[in-house]
């Protein structure tokens, strides 16, 4: 199975914004892939351009009941 191809290799980002933000819902979205037949947490890291130890503290979060929106903004 070959890994390259369509998958971003990387996220410039512009101005005064030094990391990218994940909203609580697109973080349980990616959770959520990483639990489908087939899929791996590194795979759906790379898919999304995460760390795979970020996506690794997330589920684990998520399996907790921690991963809760944290701004008025978010559900």
């Amino acid at each position: 199975m070959r890994m390259t191809g369509s998958y971003p290799k990387s996220e410039v980002l512009e101005g005064p914004q030094r990391r990218r933000r994940w909203t609580v819902t697109e973080k349980l979205e990616m959770v959520a892939e990483t639990n489908e037949p087939g899929s791996s947490v590194s795979l759906m890291a790379r898919r999304h351009g995460v760390s795979p130890n970020q996506l690794f503290t997330w589920r684990r979060l998520a399996e907790q009941g921690a991963l809760t929106a944290t701004r008025a903004e978010e559900e």
